[in-house]
């Protein structure tokens, strides 16, 4: 059974997804604004597509938040989302239709349906709100998002969460099944410089994984978090995790929190989503690795 995707496509976005279609088919990607605005998101995918062969259909999502903020990570990631170190994808230009009929063709055809999510979660809440009829066939919505601990956008909230903490409640509030891949869960599965040297895959690849590298090492930390390919490895190799049910809300007011995810795991009765409790670490990395190889 084949699986979607739903992506801001930033440099870890790209990892994901080649892990992510090297062991399942992938049917369909779908995009929205997160590491960049929208426009350069689509030109990140369409350059993808060009410079691995992809030949999955690609959909153009949202452009902004259910409240209509448009909120990108730029300010870490560069002007196109993706940080290098001199290569870049290919320019390349390509039509992506509307996302959402596109996202409920498939689902129709579907049962127990998987979704790898890595960016904002609006494409998933206007589906939700458009098509409700359609949530039944979702199995379950593996998001890389939100932070039981410290955030990453503010200290209290991770990116994901945070450029759009309606689209997380709605979400929630329809009982979507839901795995939350969290910061503290990714941040135990890093990278450092040897891992860069010792990819044995296209000078391209290469290139894109020093770059990502660098957000790390120009904050004068050695080592990187690979954040979006730990979601797509626990969709593809699920024994190298242990899951927890929980009972996740989202801070939506709080002038200080607001996209902040509330974890409590006291009452398993409540428990309306599961996180990452323990994973493989080791052997994350190695799969998430092994998946750039081989490109040419």
């Amino acid at each position: 059974m084949g699986i979607w995707v739903d992506t801001d496509m930033g440099g870890d976005d790209l990892f994901a997804i080649l892990l992510a279609e090297r062991e399942r088919k992938v049917d369909g990607i779908s995009l929205s604004f997160g590491n960049a605005p929208l426009a350069q998101v689509r030109a990140n995918a369409a350059g993808a597509a060009t410079a691995f062969g992809w030949r999955v259909p690609v959909f153009a999502g949202a452009g902004a938040s259910i409240l209509g903020e448009v909120t990108t990570a730029q300010y870490a990631l560069g002007s196109t989302g993706i940080p290098t170190r001199g290569l870049t994808l290919p320019t390349a230009d390509a039509d992506h239709p509307d996302a959402l009929p596109a996202l409920a063709d498939w689902l129709a055809g579907e049962s127990e349906a998987e979704i790898l999510a890595l960016g904002p979660l609006t494409n998933l809440a206007i589906l939700a709100l458009a098509r409700p009829d359609l949530l039944d066939r979702i199995g379950r919505i593996t998001w890389m998002g939100g932070a039981i601990g410290r955030g990453n956008h503010t200290a209290s909230a991770e990116f994901n969460a945070a450029a759009d903490p309606e689209a997380i409640a709605i979400l929630l509030a329809r009982n979507v099944p839901f795995a939350m891949v969290d910061l503290d869960a990714c941040r135990r599965v890093e990278i450092v410089e040897a891992d860069v040297t010792a990819t044995d895959g296209s000078p391209l690849l290469r290139d894109l994984l020093g770059g990502y590298l660098d957000i790390a090492l120009s904050r004068g930390r050695p080592a990187m978090a690979l954040y979006d390919p730990v979601a797509a490895a626990l969709l593809v190799a699920p024994e190298l995790f242990t899951l927890a049910p929980a009972e996740i809300t989202v801070e939506l007011a709080g002038a200080l929190t607001r996209g902040r995810t509330i974890v409590d795991q006291r009452v398993p009765e409540r428990a309306n989503a599961f996180i990452v409790q323990d994973l493989d670490a080791a052997a994350i990395k190695a799969l998430c690795l092994s998946a750039l190889e081989g490109h040419s």
